[in-house]
């Protein structure tokens, strides 16, 4: 049976953070459910991979804001009425 499904982004997050295509992803899921064991192989990632993914990790750094000398409650909530 062959069956086509759109997938949400968060599943496709998922699955890349796993280092396996959505459908493997899916199928996966499908035979967790029915209780299937689907035998992993073990894949070593190359230097370049590594480097994609850590990439992927640091993508928005640079836009998370310096920290104060000092944490405050009003620091903490300074954004939410």
């Amino acid at each position: 049976m062959e069956i086509t499904v759109k997938v949400p982004d968060e599943l496709a997050s998922e699955a890349r953070t796993r280092g396996i295509s959505p459908e493997q992803y899916v199928q996966e899921i499908v035979a967790h459910r029915a209780g299937i064991q689907i035998p992993r192989v073990s894949k070593f990632r190359s230097p370049a991979e590594i480097r994609a993914w850590l990439d992927t990790l640091a993508q928005f750094s640079d836009k998370i804001p310096d920290l104060p000398e000092r944490i405050t409650r009003e620091w903490i909530y300074q954004e939410h009425d």
